[in-house]
């Protein structure tokens, strides 16, 4: 499942580059994302063409898979120092309209709730695991707030930009392998979210 999830997604990205007019800036923002759904955080620090190919240079943190005694030993044999790394120019939360923010938050509480669990009853236990994703505060308030007033993933969907629903569909698998298994609702509501971005970057 989350491969047939992640390679359309790649596809539909791809799309979005060619028509991009900052395609480096949107490439940086991929890398690091496609890595993400490996669980691993990655910024590009470096990205030129040469020739026919694409050379890209990485700064990795750590794997989720890993621990941090696995993860500082690993420092230590490699003996390396981080490099500098540069701000990728990709639609970022804090960079959104306030009404693309409230999308956003509907939706995530709306994948939440495919669950099966109720996320309120156990919101203090979720709330730290989703900031472990990287979802701030406004984020999380936000998510919050929409969970108490869910609505349809198919109402959510509609009118929904291309690179919005990019951003909400890489949180959303992440939210949805949280308890390593995607249910068939879950499943449901991923398919619509990445129809979703599909149907926008072909129209």
């Amino acid at each position: 499942m989350l491969v047939q999830l992640v390679r359309p997604l790649v596809r539909t990205q791809v799309q979005m580059l060619t028509k991009a007019q900052s395609a480096s800036g949107k490439l940086v923002g991929m890398v690091s994302q496609w890595l993400g759904y490996l669980g691993i955080h990655a910024e590009v620090t470096q990205l030129h063409t040469t020739g026919d190919r694409i050379q890209v240079s990485l700064c990795v943190g750590k794997p989720e898979q890993c621990t941090e005694a696995e993860w500082q030993q690993i420092l230590n044999n490699l003996n390396q120092d981080k490099n500098a790394t540069i701000e990728a120019d990709a639609l970022a939360y804090a960079a959104m309209s306030p009404t693309q923010q409230s999308k956003v938050q509907r939706l995530l509480a709306s994948i939440l709730q495919a669950s099966g669990q109720d996320p309120l009853e156990e919101w203090v236990s979720l709330r730290l695991r989703l900031a472990a994703l990287g979802m701030d505060e406004s984020m999380l308030v936000g998510i919050q707030s929409a969970l108490k007033v869910p609505m349809p993933m198919e109402i959510l969907v509609e009118q929904l930009e291309p690179e919005v629903a990019a951003f909400v569909l890489s949180k959303a698998i992440h939210i949805a392998l949280l308890d390593h298994q995607i249910s068939q609702a879950e499943d449901t509501a991923l398919k619509a979210l990445l129809n979703a971005v599909d149907h926008k970057v072909v129209a």
